[in-house]
């Protein structure tokens, strides 16, 4: 590998970040730290264990957008050195010869492949498709690159897709016309195109081919796949995909694997299992492919269970049922025996290893938070992305048995020297019925012994998700913090990490024992905690934490400030949205063939219970959030004024179900906590 002829930049930790100031003294972190902080994604390890790959994003407030560049470092460790610069690159994937990158950009207005070799040099762009390359993978021969595009499904060429936007963009009619479901996901509406699954030989001979030209299905499914959705054979003959071909995808959770020669034919499907199928991985010897699945139809929160299909017999076995936990990432070790995955356990997402035979018992490989993994080809180097509530991400690399473990990247080391910020306390309590449940709390910094300090509860969102020991942008605990509040984080009744039974055990009890978990949580934490001053308590959340921000508006004067972020008001109304799998599951029926489900946990039943609102109260909501539109938010704010409360709503129209974009974060966690403390400090 040339360096010097490549023309890169070498990074060492003092030029990624700001320093202590002259006194050798540390602030607590505020939005403006976390704001440089450079965020760290797409780990990879090259074939031969030698160098990692990684993306590297910094958001740039003037441009309001995060600016992403491609890095590299060796996994022996030493300085990083950035490859690209154009400020659009992302996702690096190694040849398997080790001796180009290939990674996504959009330095040039469309999102496409481009190929950097490392003898030096500038980075080619290999796709060219109009429609632009979404997610993509190498073939185990180096020859071919798989990318996902979305097409027009009665457009055979560029030409025609192209054709057909211009007609689009161009016309004066904007009406959208819809004959079945699903028509708008998330934050975008469905514009008649399919993601479609394309092949192209990587020395740009042929142009990109549509390996699926007739499939009326996304490829991997529109928000749910990634690029682990889709995987090459071993001998870059076939490749095996996850779609959902069911007719009705807004009631449907059931991707099906299909596989398809590369050389072009017909898909097969070779599932028929009605929940979700994915993250397909073939075996290194060729005989299986390992995969993960969810057993139960329409239910996006079931255990992932790891699976395997034989590939001359079509026999299926379900590997890891004796595993009560949901198993993701999966990949093989190169003998073919082992199978490694992640897990959410109880705040933290080791890597485990089990043997590819049904009952072999998961084992630890590396504790902690992983957030993403990769071996060397050979199983003897392990790449892990680690992080923790006082640590964003950073890389480290491990022998294949996760020991020796050592950290390869410290792009945030400088801009941390100059921080205070206090890791979590974790502790259990006895929640609703008896139930054992965990904790988290982050004192303030600068804590002093004897002071009362306000305590403000964040509500997780999901409802089926949990609060990690992770590092995160969007609602960070430590800024939260930092403006002088002890935080507390419970991973009530619906939290995962805990066993399917504590999952489960929200469905059609939205407002019942995670409710009674939180307020035992805030009970137990004030009883062990004699710093907190529960006079002086806050409540946030967004989502489904907006909703049980909401439910606690309605069932409880306890708080001195609530905050909503795109919460869920009233339960009928909220079947606007677009997954209808998820209200008809965790509600257990539809509104009209569950009426009472759905009227005993709206919080707008009980709006007038308790007198009236009486919490000061600030909504927040995003006018593209398809998720939980955001007429929740408006119906529920329209409830708290016209019963006079003091509150306020502040709508963002350029955001979806979250707040992304670096401006718009930023008068977020302005008026959230100006809110917040207005009532409580």
């Amino acid at each position: 590998m040339n360096l010097l002829r490549a023309g890169w930049a070498v990074a060492g930790t003092l030029m990624v970040g700001g320093s202590l100031n002259a006194q050798g003294t540390k602030h607590p972190i505020g939005f403006e730290d976390m704001m440089k902080l450079h965020r760290v994604s797409a780990p990879q390890v090259s074939a031969d264990g030698k160098w990692v790959a990684f993306a590297v994003a910094t958001p740039d407030m003037e441009a309001n957008r995060n600016a992403s560049n491609v890095w590299i470092v060796s996994s022996a460790g030493g300085e990083a050195m950035q490859v690209t610069q154009s400020g659009h690159d992302s996702s690096p994937a190694w040849s398997p010869d080790g001796k180009t990158l290939a990674f996504l950009s959009s330095r040039d207005g469309n999102s496409q492949v481009y190929l950097l070799s490392m003898d030096g040099g500038e980075a080619k762009k290999l796709t060219t498709l109009l429609t632009g390359a979404d997610l993509f993978q190498w073939a185990p021969d180096g020859k071919t690159i798989a990318f996902t595009s979305a097409v027009y499904l009665d457009c055979r060429d560029d030409a025609c897709n192209s054709k057909r936007d211009e007609e689009k963009e161009k016309s004066k009619v904007k009406a959208r016309i819809y004959d079945h479901l699903l028509f708008r996901h998330w934050d975008h509406w469905s514009e008649g195109k399919r993601s479609h699954l394309f092949v192209m030989p990587v020395d740009g001979s042929a142009s990109g081919r549509d390996l699926t030209p007739t499939a009326d299905y996304d490829i991997p499914p529109d928000e749910r796949g990634e690029t682990s959705d889709f995987a090459f054979s071993p001998d870059s003959k076939e490749i095996c995909y996850t779609a959902v071909p069911d007719k009705v995808e807004a009631i449907s959770t059931n991707g099906e694997l299909f596989v398809v020669p590369v050389a072009g034919g017909e898909p097969k499907k070779i599932t028929a299992n009605p929940g979700f199928d994915g993250n397909p991985v073939y075996s290194p010897d060729g005989q299986s492919i390992a995969y993960h699945a969810q057993l139960t139809g329409g239910y996006e929160a079931d255990r992932w269970r790891v699976m395997l299909y034989d590939r001359k017999s079509g026999k299926i076995e379900n590997l890891s049922e004796g595993f009560d936990r949901s198993a993701t990432n999966l990949s093989w070790s190169p003998d073919s025996k082992t199978i490694y995955f992640l897990a959410e356990n109880e705040t933290l997402q080791p890597v485990y290893a089990m043997g590819a035979r049904a009952g072999a018992t998961p084992k630890k490989v590396l504790d902690g938070f992983n957030s993403a993994y990769s071996f060397s080809a050979d199983g003897k180097t392990l790449l892990v992305e680690r992080t923790s509530l006082t640590t964003p991400g950073e890389l480290f690399a491990a022998a294949g048995d996760g020991s020796g473990l050592k950290q390869l990247t410290h792009q945030n080391d400088a801009i941390l020297a100059a921080l205070e910020m206090n890791s979590p306390e974790k502790f259990w309590f006895e929640g609703a019925e008896g139930t054992k449940v965990e904790a988290m709390l982050l004192k303030p910094p600068q804590f002093a012994a004897g002071r009362k300090y306000p305590m403000l509860v964040l509500l997780h969102g999901g409802p089926q998700t949990m609060w990690s020991d992770a590092w995160g942008y969007r609602w960070n605990a430590e800024v939260f913090s930092a403006a002088g509040y002890v935080t507390l984080m419970i991973n009530r009744r619906g939290s995962t990490g805990y066993g399917q039974k504590f999952t489960d055990e929200i469905t059609n009890d939205w407002g019942g024992r995670a409710y009674g978990d939180v307020m035992k949580g805030i009970d137990a934490a004030i009883a062990k905690y004699p710093f907190i001053d529960k006079t002086k308590l806050a409540a946030a959340g967004g989502s489904y934490g907006g909703y049980l921000a909401d439910w606690l508006a309605t069932h409880t004067d306890r708080f001195k400030a609530i905050v909503s972020h795109a919460g869920v008001y009233d339960k009928v109304s909220m079947y606007a949205t677009e997954e209808l799998w998820f209200e008809e599951h965790d509600m257990q029926g539809t509104p009209w063939t569950a009426p009472e489900n759905y009227k005993k946990w709206s919080p707008s039943t009980y709006a007038g219970e308790l007198g009236k609102y009486k919490t000061p109260t600030l909504v927040v909501c995003g006018e593209k959030d398809y998720r939980v539109p955001y007429t929740q938010s408006l119906e529920f704010f329209n409830a708290l004024q016209r019963q006079g409360v003091p509150s306020k709503i502040m709508i963002f129209p350029d955001e979806g179900h979250w707040v992304l974009k670096p401006q718009n974060a930023q008068i977020w966690y302005k008026t959230f906590l100006d809110w917040v403390g207005m009532y409580v400090k």
